[in-house]
């Protein structure tokens, strides 16, 4: 792998368009592929383009019940857009990511992820209205258009006037303007798509209960890193802040119907997606609390217990909470010839310098460390040797202490290679139902939790506000594994 800058070193999440986070070889990338936005007509994608696009996102995921009725969903969405002739194919991909995005060729994707945070078809028609407004509103090659003329502007000022002060101030209006018009294009999408679903006859207040749950979600991903929730919009985010969303989504639903009118088809959506993958795919690696297990390959390690990870497609990621702390964990093959000593000061961060190198052993695996130092960081560097494969630890740290570097060192000692036991007793997550019985509440039913935070994850899959009651006789989604 090539040098990376620091940023990238550690990890900061990515989100799209229905987006929280990312997930070690599972290709779940929230972000539309580069070439996505320029498919131009209606012509479909190619079975080669299809399965390029799909490797990206952690392959497809086959649910013969959940597609049917996604497709029966998508046709019905289909046919009350101002486009009823446009067809329309649902992929699930076997991504955690809460993602979904639609292309012009007819092609239109969705993870588990979001089929899991969904706890109706009303609030997965929504996903599907919203990002075919995008399409039939041609914003994907708006903002490349928009993209392209600030570019060009910009390098006129460098250029022509020579005025590197001028760039500067150039490129962040563009910047600015371009996040204007992203959020823009998403409320605009979010209107049509509530209008679309009320048409199909589905509740619109859907819409509206899918981005509370997707709020709700991010701000417990922030808590869990130490952050501040709801911190208000960031001017430079290419989306507006959730509340703004929910509060024009009702907004929109309210001047079309009542609520509890439109279709919510709950029932029939729990039985659909009942029995599906939830979180990391132990092919392609599993965290479990500050654990990180990849039975395929045959490894696994520990990160310092404070620390949450996530899974991404190129590497494991993990962030303390505050994010004074970072992890970065990844596997790569090394040149022909190259030692572990001469590898590990190779350049894997720009800009800083790397200390003595110590060769140790790790759980009888040749290994390298050292620590290297930059501006504002420290870092704890190791790359571990096993046949063919070298894995690479960077742990980094603002506030470099003797405690600290030693979490980091026993992190790299953890790492060892799974026996066939223990590889085999690594099972995946499944979405399970419950029926809540007289005298249940959220408490005893998140007992059959398999997560961290059983009672908050409880709350949030199924759509429960804090302190809210379940209705004896009601499905509920649990994770078991």
């Amino acid at each position: 792998m090539a040098a990376f800058a620091c940023a990238l070193a550690l990890g900061a999440v990515v989100a799209g368009c229905a987006s929280d986070r990312i997930g070690f070889g599972a290709g779940t990338s929230p972000t539309l592929p580069a070439s996505a936005p320029k498919v131009t007509g209606v012509e479909p994608l190619s079975a080669r383009e299809h399965k390029k696009l799909v490797s990206n996102f952690g392959g497809e995921y086959r649910s013969p019940v959940a597609e049917r009725l996604l497709n029966d969903v998508m046709k019905r969405v289909a046919g009350a857009t101002d486009r009823p002739d446009q067809q329309y194919q649902v992929t699930i991909l076997n991504s955690p990511v809460v993602n979904a995005f639609a292309l012009p060729s007819g092609n239109l994707y969705v993870t588990r992820g979001l089929l899991a945070l969904a706890n109706d078809t009303s609030e997965v028609a929504a996903v599907m209205a919203h990002e075919v407004a995008h399409v039939t509103l041609n914003h994907a090659m708006q903002r490349a258009e928009l993209e392209r003329r600030s570019e060009i502007v910009s390098r006129v000022v460098a250029e022509v006037l020579n005025d590197s002060d001028a760039q500067q101030v150039v490129q962040a209006r563009g910047k600015l303007t371009l996040a204007s018009f992203s959020r823009a294009q998403e409320l605009e999408a979010d209107q049509i798509g509530v209008r679309t679903i009320a048409k199909a006859g589905f509740d619109p207040f859907g819409a509206a209960r899918f981005l509370a749950s997707l709020g709700r979600q991010s701000s417990m991903r922030a808590t869990m890193l130490g952050e501040k929730p709801n911190q208000g919009p960031n001017f430079l985010s290419t989306h507006p802040s959730t509340p703004e969303r929910v509060a024009q989504a009702l907004a929109a639903a309210r001047q079309i119907r009542a609520p509890g009118i439109g279709e919510t088809d709950r029932d029939h959506y729990l039985q659909a997606i009942a029995g599906m993958t939830f979180g990391d795919d132990p092919s392609e690696g599993v965290v479990r609390g500050n654990r990180f297990l990849h039975p395929q390959l045959g490894f696994a390690f520990s990160a310092p217990a404070s620390f949450v990870l996530e899974n991404s497609s190129s590497a494991v990621l993990g962030l303390a909470p505050g994010g004074a702390q970072a992890l970065r964990f990844d596997s790569v093959k090394m040149p022909d010839g190259m030692t572990l000593q001469s590898y590990i000061v190779s350049g894997w961060i720009e800009g800083v310098e790397v200390g003595p190198v110590e060769s140790i052993t790790v759980n009888g695996l040749p290994a390298v460390t050292a620590v290297a130092k930059g501006d504002e960081w420290t870092f704890r560097l190791a790359a571990v040797q096993s046949g063919q494969s070298t894995y690479r630890f960077i742990l980094a740290a603002k506030n470099y202490t003797p405690d600290m570097d030693r979490q980091f060192r026993d992190a790299v000692e953890s790492f060892h290679l799974m026996s066939s036991g223990e590889s085999a007793a690594v099972k995946p997550l499944r979405i399970g139902l419950v029926t809540a019985q007289a005298g249940d509440t959220v408490e005893t039913l998140a007992e059959r939790m398999a997560t961290d935070r059983p009672v908050e994850r409880f709350q949030l899959l199924n759509g429960i506000e804090r302190n809210g009651p379940v209705r004896p006789g009601s499905t509920y989604k649990v994770i078991v594994e």
